[in-house]
């Protein structure tokens, strides 16, 4: 099945690298106009704008800075008019050891709430009244296989922001549903990104697939291929449901 999302505008942060950008450009092949978000590099998501084309355009926000988030929002309605479809897919994870200072662990742990869920819930709570004034819409918020089976200690807040991402994405789809609002939440495990790749040099790719129940890591187009099946609509019914892509290392 070949999935068309020509007519479609569709933002997705955090593109300038890694699952972001594989999502953003698997967007662009099916056919939709893509609004590129990325954090510091405003010259990366220019070329994968133009590389997607479609009338695609480049934005530059630091989401962990609420006033620019919503900059953020108004700024894709400005250029395009519309919007159908909120990818929520910009994250960061910061290490924190239990044994750093109070003062530093609270700055680790705020910048990483501020970023991984309060961002996302402010452009869910800004889309949400379009959607409805356009009967309907699709949100889908990249989650992690840590808000399930959790993570290090040094990552205690990471887990707890992707916990709390799949709590908004069940009480959206759950609120909204009957105005035609699908919600969706993706929980990729250990991925082949740019970020993923100071692990792999320090401990090996073996090290990094032994409790995969695949012989090969997660890419991030297998992540991107589903969640552009979900922004297709082909999945109302699943509204609500995080799907897990972690190479059987976390099951539920």
């Amino acid at each position: 099945m070949k999935i068309d999302l020509r007519n479609k505008v569709i933002l997705v942060t955090g593109a300038g690298r890694g699952i972001g950008k594989a999502i953003a450009s698997l967007a662009g092949s099916a056919g939709a106009t893509v609004a590129v978000h990325a954090h510091s590099s405003l010259e990366k998501a220019s070329a994968l704008s133009n590389e997607i084309g479609n009338g695609s355009k480049a934005f530059s926000t630091d989401l962990a800075d609420m006033i620019q988030t919503e900059a953020l929002y108004h700024a894709v309605l400005s250029e395009f008019g519309k919007l159908d479809v909120l990818i929520n897919n910009a994250g960061v994870a910061i290490s924190s050891p239990p044994v750093t200072d109070n003062v530093q662990w609270l700055e680790d742990w705020n910048k990483t709430m501020a970023v991984n869920l309060t961002a996302m819930g402010l452009l869910c709570k800004l889309a949400i009244p379009d959607f409805i004034a356009h009967q309907g819409g699709i949100i889908i918020n990249i989650s992690s296989r840590a808000a399930f089976r959790g993570d290090t200690a040094d990552y205690l807040a990471y887990a707890a922001s992707k916990g709390g991402v799949v709590a908004l994405t069940r009480s959206i789809a759950r609120a909204w549903g009957k105005q035609n609002i699908t919600a969706f939440g993706v929980a990729p495990g250990f991925t082949r990104t740019e970020m993923a790749q100071d692990f792999i040099d320090a401990y090996g790719e073996d090290y990094a697939i032994k409790d995969l129940a695949l012989s090969e890591l997660t890419t991030p187009k297998d992540v991107a291929q589903t969640v552009i099946f979900l922004a297709s609509g082909l999945a109302r019914h699943a509204t609500g449901a995080t799907i897990d892509i972690n190479a059987g290392s976390y099951v539920r």
